[in-house]
């Protein structure tokens, strides 16, 4: 029973994946504690184009780094739990149609909502075509999520401009990369050459 129990345990630490860092305001800080997600999001930027910062600050905004958020349901007679209102779902909280196109496109069968990896290259690959399709650019993400929460099409018809919830939400973002590249420009180094044989060339 105590090696059941045991498995259970390790099965369920497994599932949770890793905690929130406590510390949400401090990219360098959020990076040392999980140096794998710095991989995943210059893997992404490398792919797709949008920095790091942006792509941290967009997970912020979403999910708080929880790997298996979901919007709150809505209540029936406000008491009785109902269906929630949309099929978000992890880090990058992507709804279940775009993210049946990101595994179509660019993804795989197997990528996961709940993986930092593929929420990263997620989001690179939703602002790519956001810069296709809008032309706002990459290093504006203000309007990278307002497209992000709008969709392309919301965005190009504006309808941002009339949900101050919104603007508000967009505003933080930019705000929160604008001081996560500051962070990262100051201990960017660390991640890039952690490994014993990251020297010179080698470095990531």
């Amino acid at each position: 029973m105590l090696i059941a129990g045991l498995i259970v345990a390790t099965a369920g630490c497994a599932v949770r994946g890793p905690a929130p860092p406590p510390n949400q305001d401090n990219l360098c800080q959020i990076f040392r504690e999980e140096p794998r997600w710095y991989d995943y999001a210059l893997d992404s930027e490398r792919e797709w184009g949008t920095p790091i910062a942006t792509q941290m600050a967009f997970i912020q905004q979403e999910s708080s780094f929880r790997s298996r958020v979901r919007p709150p349901r809505d209540r029936l007679l406000g008491i009785i739990p109902w269906r929630r209102p949309s099929s978000a779902y992890g880090y990058a909280q992507a709804q279940d149609p775009v993210w049946g196109e990101y595994r179509d496109e660019a993804g795989s069968f197997l990528a996961r909502r709940t993986h930092m990896k593929h929420a990263t290259d997620f989001i690179g690959w939703y602002n790519a075509r956001t810069q296709r399709m809008t032309g706002v650019s990459l290093d504006n993400p203000e309007h990278l999520y307002y497209a992000y929460h709008e969709g392309q099409g919301g965005y190009n018809r504006g309808t941002w401009r009339n949900k101050p919830g919104v603007q508000r939400a967009a505003r933080q973002v930019a705000e929160r990369a604008a001081r996560y590249q500051s962070q990262l420009a100051s201990c960017e180094a660390e991640f890039r050459c952690r490994r014993f044989y990251q020297v010179g060339p080698l470095c990531r």
